[in-house]
């Protein structure tokens, strides 16, 4: 079985969900987007996941504001808002019935090519919607047991040629790092910047506890998480010191814990890095604390929506 941060638990009725593709719906073996696809071709494409618990999108508008982001850093236009968006994604999951523990991952594209080209003036159609949501819950059976990383020969890229804030369909290089580490006997990569301080992972954000303190990189070479921004804000309300900061393998290596964010598994404690043991418990107490307040800033956000 393979173990990482996207683990989930067996669910049947995957087989049989709804696929939203351009204001139509498709079973899964029916679900097909044609290979002059803009994303197919060249990764000229930009997505976004959230998760749907107890009949909400959790952080929609965090959520919303990063895809408008990525559209317009890539020169994308739409010509949809976000609430049009919204309600395709709500048409979504009233057709697959779904209400709680679902994963939606929303990708599009920028249009149908002409021919095969990076030009995006030879698009001749309208960005191509696909919103595809599967029941995923996290196994918390791999939550306790927590993660291995390896340290990647992968950089993560400088901002002025793939800024790493971007959610594009252009991932290579994450997967080049991933298969370094599955590789080295590790389960995921972490990923250094440019001047070789710890940026990210390949697919999470990463956070290392030191004297009851968080680290996490700066921001300018990692992933923009929306799991990573509310821990950063958690820490903040419950007077948690928490450091976006360089750091280096140096002070990883020494860390009392360390854990990585995502929006699927939202915090999940690593164990090993290099081969070396971080910590003295699989799930380490001051991640597992930061973990119930990150949940509980989810059911709170969660009871607001439903007040509305």
């Amino acid at each position: 079985m393979v173990h990482g941060t996207h683990n989930a638990l067996d669910d049947a009725r995957n087989n049989d969900i709804k696929i939203y593709i351009n204001g139509e719906f498709f079973s899964r073996n029916d679900a097909k987007i044609s290979v002059f696809d803009s994303g197919y071709l060249v990764g000229d494409g930009i997505w976004e996941a959230l998760r749907l618990h107890k009949g909400v999108l959790v952080f929609l508008e965090d959520h919303l504001n990063r895809l408008w982001e990525s559209a317009a850093t890539v020169g994308m236009t739409f010509g949809f808002s976000k609430e049009e968006l919204v309600q395709n994604i709500k048409k979504t999951l009233q057709n697959n019935n779904m209400h709680d523990d679902v994963h939606v991952r929303i990708m599009i594209t920028r249009g149908i090519k002409k021919t095969p080209s990076q030009d995006p003036r030879l698009t001749i159609s309208g960005p191509n919607v696909v919103i595809i949501p599967e029941y995923k819950k996290a196994s918390e059976e791999s939550k306790e047991k927590g993660i291995t990383l390896f340290t990647s020969t992968i950089r993560r890229g400088s901002p002025d040629y793939l800024d790493p804030r971007l959610n594009c369909h252009s991932k290579l290089h994450e997967v080049q790092a991933l298969i370094q580490a599955i590789e080295a006997g590790a389960d995921e990569a972490l990923m250094l910047d440019v001047n070789g301080f710890v940026s990210t992972c390949n697919a999470t954000n990463f956070f290392i506890v030191k004297n009851n303190e968080v680290w996490t990189s700066t921001g300018q070479y990692c992933m923009n998480g929306i799991t990573r921004a509310k821990v950063i804000e958690v820490c903040k309300q419950n007077n948690i010191v928490c450091k976006q900061k360089n750091f280096s393998l140096f002070d990883v290596y020494g860390a009392d814990e360390a854990f990585v964010t995502g929006t699927f598994g939202g915090l999940t404690p690593v164990t090993k890095i290099d081969g070396r043991t971080i910590g003295t418990k699989s799930y380490g107490d001051f991640t597992r604390k930061v973990s119930g307040l990150y949940q509980d800033l989810i059911i709170a956000s969660v009871n607001n929506e439903l007040k509305k």
